[in-house]
């Protein structure tokens, strides 16, 4: 399980939904100025796996609180006190934060869907880790979905928001000075007066938005619509006629027809490629990410560096194909199989082809149920990833980071591990 109490050693006392209720109940009566009133005061208290769904909550306090794993949806907080709170992987969807002190939180893995961030305190924050010299520690919203989230004026220099989903939400004229935004999706936000100084924009995701509103922005390693790549419609001929071409390849064995290579082309305007066959094809750094990828067949196929981000793949057929350096994070890959194929008929022509993951990232990706016998995951970055009931047999896991990994229920008899850097493995709640 996740470490709730970071490197502090403070005690957390520990309360019951009745004991939260009640507590709720009195604040409802401080807010309508009723006698017997009380405002909803907090601190340093464990309530993780509690529900506050849809109650009002303007103006609490819950300084210090640990909050992991609630359902706070739709809830009020606005004026609210969160100041060094833990709310990662907690239900928040809808949830209103307007002018909250959100100084020093942790809402890491977190769903933030439509919440409500409108000039929250999102700065540096909470209490000395004897490693920060300012004191604090930065708002953490690491792989959180934002999606169509109301940030507008908020203050966010130095906050975390590596690998968070941020499609639609509207950040005008919030300060993200010094954030961490690299392999965030903030695709068609609302940047406008957003200040971006000094921000880690690597690999973020900022098609379809006005990035000449970002001013002191570094784009260099952004993903903007300029630098994408190539266009589908700008290739030599149809994509359906070099699918075509490319299934007489394959059921000609390269006798006739022709090899589909879709390097560097950017497929994301065609949505889906559900179901499709696509045995051997060549795309190395292409982009799929977002894509309908459901049962799709890429069995024997080369798609080293490619972007897969937020891409569905549940029961796709990926055997013996090459996935080196390219990027899974926040994928479904449920039911995926990933085991190796053999190629010959005899002994000494017989070729062994695991899939390969070397250097590859699985940050936030779902990967339930999926067969990866014998598959290579050397120097992947595989944190929060969620291999439950996975077979993971004999598959190759050195110089892998597996912070925070769920294995539970996965097969991973034979499997390499570093033995030197013991994995952190994390269970289902």
């Amino acid at each position: 399980m996740q470490d709730q109490a970071d490197s502090s050693a403070q005690e957390y006392e520990t309360i019951t939904q009745e004991q939260l209720d009640a507590l709720v109940r009195l604040h409802g009566r401080f807010l309508e100025g009723r006698l017997g009133g009380r405002r909803a005061m907090l601190k340093n208290t464990d309530i993780s796996n509690l529900s506050l769904k849809g109650q009002d909550l303007r103006q609490a306090n819950f300084t210090a609180c640990i909050m992991v794993s609630m359902d706070l949806s739709s809830a009020n907080f606005q004026e609210a006190s969160l100041y060094a709170c833990n709310l990662s992987e907690s239900n928040l969807l809808q949830t209103c934060f307007i002018r909250a002190d959100l100084r020093g939180a942790r809402i890491e893995n977190a769903n933030l869907e439509g919440a409500d961030l409108e000039k929250a305190d999102l700065r540096v924050g909470g209490f000395s880790d004897g490693k920060n010299a300012s004191g604090g520690q930065a708002v953490n919203f690491k792989g959180a979905n934002l999606s169509g989230a109301k940030l507008a004026g908020s203050m966010a220099s130095k906050a975390d928001f590596s690998d968070a989903i941020m499609a639609g939400a509207n950040i005008s004229k919030a300060d993200l000075s010094g954030a961490q935004l690299e392999g965030a999706d903030l695709s068609n936000a609302e940047v406008g007066g957003a200040q971006f100084k000094g921000a880690n924009l690597s690999s973020t995701i900022l098609t379809g938005v006005a990035v000449n509103d970002l001013k002191d922005a570094d784009l260099s390693t952004a993903i903007t619509d300029e630098n994408i790549g190539v266009s589908v419609s700008d290739m030599d001929e149809p994509l359906p006629n070099m699918i075509e071409q490319h299934r007489t390849w394959v059921d000609s064995a390269g006798q006739s027809g022709k090899q589909l290579d879709l390097s560097r082309i950017d497929l994301r305007v065609l949505k889906t490629l559900k179901m499709e066959k696509l045995t051997a094809v060549q795309a190395i750094a292409a982009k799929f990410f977002g894509m309908n990828l459901y049962k799709v067949q890429l069995q024997s196929a080369i798609l080293d560096e490619s972007d897969f981000r937020n891409c569905d793949m549940e029961e796709a057929d990926l055997r013996g194909s090459s996935f080196k350096n390219t990027n899974f994070s926040h994928a479904n890959l449920h039911g995926a199989n990933c085991s190796s194929l053999l190629f010959g008929a005899g002994s000494g022509t017989k070729r062994f082809s695991p899939c390969d993951f070397e250097g590859a990232k699985f940050r936030y990706a779902k990967l339930t149920g999926a067969q990866m016998k014998n598959a290579v995951f050397k120097n992947a970055d595989l944190s929060y990833a969620d291999f439950t009931d996975a077979d993971l047999t004999n598959a190759d896991f050195t110089g892998a980071k597996m912070n925070d990994v769920v294995l539970e229920g996965a097969n991973t008899e034979g499997a390499t591990f570093d033995k030197t850097d013991k994995p952190v493995f994390k269970m289902k709640e």
